[in-house]
């Protein structure tokens, strides 16, 4: 795949850019090596200096940085400002606590025969970031923000779409203040990761991205014995039963499934719907879908902006004419506009069959799929029966059935009358093919670290 920028509301290829050389390559591992031997031995104080900057330079250039975005991937352009408002926040966040998350913990000491016991956390090294394009900014930054806090080096490898916004952020590190090879940004093809990953230099990695990237780069880390984090992707269920506030419901379920023009790994994608509120539900849901703007990602009144490349266009497309074919019940959309650009309307799709590929895939884009269940036990079952354990929605306002959701849905997440989403206050990741280890809070600034025991007579 070609390193450029190709606009998706047009088509239009913006730049391109030359992949890395081998020598660059060497000439950046060698850079973050020599850093992190310095790097790690700064203090908390130092490096929250320089990523409050991070923050500032974020804040201060969020209409330049949304628009670069806008133009590499398509999201719209409110999107991509709330995107990069919530980076500089996770930025402040981890500069703010990252000393007490990794602060040194006492053990009982005289339980185990010592003067003096703890557990002190250290920097790995060298990290790989493999990261997709959806979320060009927020997904390399919530790696980035707790990775450096935390005294490690990052190096990135993104989407090769994205190319912009990779280089923007080693650029946005460099002048915050970050010593020289702390984080740096590899031009690389896919085909390029694993000698990368296998090098001994790099200490683990972190990737999001399809289920065959991830079954790929666990291999090689393993391999190599190298800690690795898996964000897998999902396809998370949107629970709605008949004690719940159906509007806000519906509200919630169409900029669910529209958010990032559908293109998030934690979108609700199978909205079940409990038989007694199933038709409320439906007129609703489908009314708050059929009434989002499709358009120019650019302009503010656009909900839905075009998705990121011709390729992500046919496989909705693809996806969504072998339900139809099997089948399947079109309720609005499922007709993509004859303009310029990769556009796929909202589209909510009922009478799924487990033959059909939408009831098994994670569909990227605006495409909804819709179920009718009896009770709250057929509800679970369907939401489990999927490979897939990122996140979950459940709408209920009663607390019986608030708790079953919370112990019986198989997700990294649960989500109770709300959407799912990211926080850098709580830990982010999935179970099952979804992925493993934790991104975020504590959990996540702490996967990256030499969790070591000390022990003193």
């Amino acid at each position: 795949m070609a390193i450029a920028t190709v606009n998706p509301a047009s088509g239009e290829t913006v730049k391109t850019f030359d992949e890395m050389s081998d020598e660059a390559v060497e000439q950046r591992l060698a850079a973050a090596a020599a850093a992190h031997a310095r790097y790690r031995l700064t203090d908390f104080g130092v490096r929250a200096g320089w990523m409050r900057r991070a923050a500032d330079l974020l804040d201060d250039e969020q209409n330049q940085i949304a628009a670069m975005m806008t133009t590499e991937m398509g999201k719209t352009l409110a999107a991509a400002r709330q995107e990069t408002a919530k980076c500089a926040a996770a930025c402040r966040y981890y500069a703010d606590h990252a000393a007490e998350m990794l602060a040194d913990e006492p053990g009982d000491a005289a339980a185990v025969g010592a003067s003096r016991a703890y557990v002190t956390y250290q920097a790995l090294g060298p990290v790989l970031a493999i990261m997709p394009w959806n979320f060009p900014l927020w997904q390399a930054m919530r790696f980035a923000a707790p990775a450096l806090m935390a005294g490690n080096v990052g190096l990135l490898k993104h989407a090769s779409n994205v190319p912009q916004t990779a280089l923007f952020l080693q650029d946005l590190f460099a002048r915050a203040g970050f010593p020289d090879g702390t984080f740096q940004t590899l031009l690389v093809g896919s085909q390029r990761v694993e000698p990368i990953l296998r090098d001994e230099r790099v200490a683990a990695a972190t990737l999001t991205g399809s289920g065959p990237a991830g079954q790929s780069v666990a291999s090689i880390a393993g391999s190599e014995i190298k800690k690795v984090v898996l964000e897998l992707g999902g396809s998370d269920p949107f629970i709605v039963m008949p004690s719940a506030d159906m509007q806000a419901a519906a509200q919630v379920a169409a900029f669910a499934r529209c958010l990032n023009n559908g293109q998030s790994c934690i979108a609700a994608k199978r909205f079940i719907a409990h038989d007694q509120c199933y038709d409320e539900f439906e007129r609703l849901f489908v009314e708050q879908m059929a009434a989002k703007k499709v358009g120019d990602p650019m302009l503010d009144s656009t909900d839905v902006g075009p998705l990121a490349s011709e390729q992500q266009r046919d496989d909705v497309e693809k996806l969504v004419a072998d339900a139809v074919a099997k089948g399947a019940k079109v309720l609005c959309g499922a007709a993509a506009p004859d303009r310029p650009g990769y556009y796929y309307p909202p589209t909510v799709l009922t009478g799924i069959t487990p033959d059909m590929r939408v009831h098994r895939e994670e569909v990227f884009g605006p495409v909804a799929t819709l179920y009718r269940v009896a009770d709250i036990d057929e509800a679970i079952e369907l939401a489990n029966g999927t490979d897939f354990g990122l996140g979950a929605n459940a709408w209920t306002n009663d607390p019986a059935e608030q708790e079953h959701f919370i112990i019986e849905l198989a997700a990294g997440m649960v989500f109770v009358n709300g959407n799912v989403t990211s926080y850098p206050q709580l830990p982010f990741g999935g179970v099952r093919t979804s992925g493993h280890g934790r991104e975020l809070s504590y959990h996540g600034i702490r996967e990256f670290c030499n969790i070591k025991t000390v022990w003193i007579r």
